[in-house]
């Protein structure tokens, strides 16, 4: 029975009735086999409908009403690219309270083993992915400075992102790693200022183009590796710095380039990820061999978090053009400064 001052405290704050709705909507959400899985494949990654239809084999009315539900219990998010909506887990919600039982319902879902089948689809995904960025990158190689140009030129960020990377506290300047050097215009300040540096490219053609640029340049301290991040020739590396400029948005699955590279990174090294802020561009797809229009700075730094990075500095570069740019530098935790952002 109540006693006489919790009856009053009681009749004083009532039951909120929104919190109680988004409790139930919630649960509700998170009670269904499929639901469950989607949210699993959901992990580090954005798919749109057609993509989630295909990986989990079922009819889109079906899936978009799975899709409704849990977007409405704040459980995903969803962004359009072009024509297209995808969709991504949401970490964080509007109700902060309910935020802790979220992460549990993420953290339960991570150990759930997907089906073969759905395992397969999202490897076929991934690869089809991996092969029109390929595509679009082999048959364009010998234009790559003016498809660039399009979005935002070398110029228009390189002053910045090389001032970032002399700014770095590092404890060695021995290897650098440059991910995706496209026509190397940044490997002649990276190989000034370290004394070995490595150009990561899986187009052929690309890598062809970064090593002549270099050799006119007359840089003879880097090592030219055709492949990607998951490499085993990275698998020993311990770089002091590694760059990724103006690569993700071209790549299948951006939170494992951040997987990858964080595990060839020296304790004390850094990681600088140059790209574009969200955008709607659509045309970017076709002329520019895009596949994400862009990233919310909020996924980086998600991304980052996954693969035990945390958020050093970030700097943001408006163009005129209306695309805008975003600098980051992410380092281990214990290797995290006061830098603020600017």
């Amino acid at each position: 029975m109540l006693s006489v001052a919790n009856k009053q405290r009681a009749d004083s704050e009532p039951i909120c009735a929104g919190q109680l709705d988004a409790l139930a909507n919630l649960c509700k959400a998170s009670a269904d086999p499929l639901r469950l899985q989607v949210l699993r494949g959901l992990k580090n990654e954005s798919f749109g409908v057609s993509e989630l239809c295909s990986i989990f084999n079922i009819r889109q009315p079906a899936l978009s009403h799975h899709l409704k539900v849990l977007a409405g219990a704040g459980l995903v998010v969803t962004r359009r690219e072009g024509n297209s909506i995808f969709y991504r887990r949401s970490e964080q919600g509007a109700r902060g309270e309910l935020d802790a039982l979220k992460s549990q319902i993420f953290e339960s879902v991570d150990n759930i083993e997907l089906p073969l089948a759905a395992q397969s689809a999202m490897v076929a995904l991934y690869q089809q992915r991996v092969e029109n960025s390929y595509s679009f990158f082999t048959q364009n190689a010998h234009k790559f400075q003016q498809q660039q140009d399009l979005i935002a030129s070398y110029s228009q960020y390189a002053d910045t992102v090389a001032q970032v990377v002399r700014d770095a506290t590092l404890a060695h300047r021995r290897i650098a790693l440059e991910v995706g050097p496209g026509d190397g215009s940044f490997l002649k300040e990276l190989s000034a200022q370290f004394d070995q540096v490595v150009a990561l490219d899986n187009a052929a053609e690309m890598l062809e183009q970064a090593r002549s640029n270099a050799a006119s340049a007359n840089l003879g301290n880097i090592r030219y590796i055709h492949g990607d991040t998951g490499s085993k020739e990275l698998q020993h590396l311990q770089a002091d710095c590694i760059v990724i400029n103006m690569v993700l948005h071209h790549t299948p699955s951006p939170a494992q380039i951040f997987s990858d590279v964080a595990g060839a990174l020296h304790p004390d090294g850094v990681v600088l990820v140059t790209d574009l802020c969200s955008h709607d561009q659509g045309w970017a797809r076709e002329n520019c061999g895009d596949l994400w229009l862009g990233f919310e700075p909020e996924d980086l730094a998600q991304w980052a978090s996954d693969a035990n990075l945390e958020n050093i500095s970030s700097v943001y570069l408006a163009q005129r053009n209306g695309f805008q740019i975003q600098v980051r530098l992410f380092g281990h935790s214990h290797n995290k400064k006061t830098n603020p952002e600017r």
